[in-house]
């Protein structure tokens, strides 16, 4: 069900039919979410975080319980399947590498584009994938990344990426620069590195790319997408190491990938854009 729909049905019921549809809804969860004993962060309420800063069109204008956006919309999804309304839902923030390192959280689940691999399972849990993401490069027209038609092309370039993010695994183990790569704390500091003149070209996800081009940076192009390399990149919602949530979430994601829910967000914040050269 969508945040608006969720909304919609909402408005004009009582406080009562809010909390007997919360209980009737999704996969039955709401009782089990006011056990102290049901691994959530704050019985009776679903704690997500997000991003210091989350970037549309995963949330829009930076304001993820407004349900808008690719994460925001999957995350209220989540939640209604567990049986949470929409108003026991409690956002807060955290930056990328804290909430994958090992240690106690303050959320029950994390969604931020984290690409699942085994070395952060050693620290923290995932979610089965709720989306499947490739790489591309992103430069300014004018530069030294303009014209490049292969990878052999970057190597030479001086190329940027969000540290510890899939991005800059695929640029040290596809791309393979000559010259250092550029790793910074956020895809932020990122792009105003670009602007600064500090790198050529980033590595973003694909679907990043396209809005950063039309939207975010003047005068910017995608070099092309870049071969996966044998780095999968599905992302998954984080949790605590060992949550009782895990499989809670897991199943629901399942559920609303098999019944069409997970495609129908999916193509409604990241619908297809125009193709892009695939570099080799």
């Amino acid at each position: 069900m969508s945040r608006s729909r969720m909304l919609t049905l909402a408005a004009g019921i009582t406080a009562a039919a809010i909390a007997l549809t919360g209980c009737a809804s999704g996969s039955g969860d709401a009782d089990a979410s006011a056990d102290p004993d049901a691994g959530y962060v704050t019985p009776g309420t679903l704690t997500i975080a997000t991003g210091d800063i989350a970037y549309y069109p995963y949330v829009i204008d930076d304001d993820p319980s407004s349900g808008e956006g690719f994460e925001s919309a999957v995350a209220y999804a989540i939640a209604d399947e567990l049986g949470f309304a929409p108003e026991d839902v409690e956002w807060v923030r955290t930056s990328f590498e804290a909430a994958i390192a090992p240690g106690p959280k303050n959320f029950d689940f994390n969604i931020q584009q984290y690409t699942i691999t085994d070395e952060r399972k050693q620290a923290v849990d995932f979610s089965s994938p709720y989306y499947s993401a490739s790489q591309a490069i992103v430069a300014v027209e004018g530069g030294a990344a303009d014209g490049v038609d292969s990878i052999d092309g970057l190597k030479d370039l001086v190329i940027g990426a969000m540290a510890g993010s899939t991005s800059a695994l695929t640029l040290e183990e596809v791309v393979q620069p000559t010259t250092a790569p550029q790793l910074f704390g956020s895809n932020e500091d990122v792009v105003a590195a670009l602007n600064a003149g500090q790198i050529d070209a980033f590595v973003i996800d694909l679907p990043t790319a396209y809005l950063a081009t039309a939207m975010y940076i003047e005068d910017s192009f995608i070099v092309g997408e870049l071969p996966a390399g044998g780095i999968p990149d599905e992302w998954g919602v984080v949790l605590p190491k060992d949550s009782a949530l895990t499989e809670r979430v897991s199943a629901a994601l399942d559920k609303l990938r098999e019944d069409g829910t997970l495609a129908e967000i999916t193509d409604e914040w990241l619908g297809a854009g125009q193709g892009v050269t695939l570099l080799q």
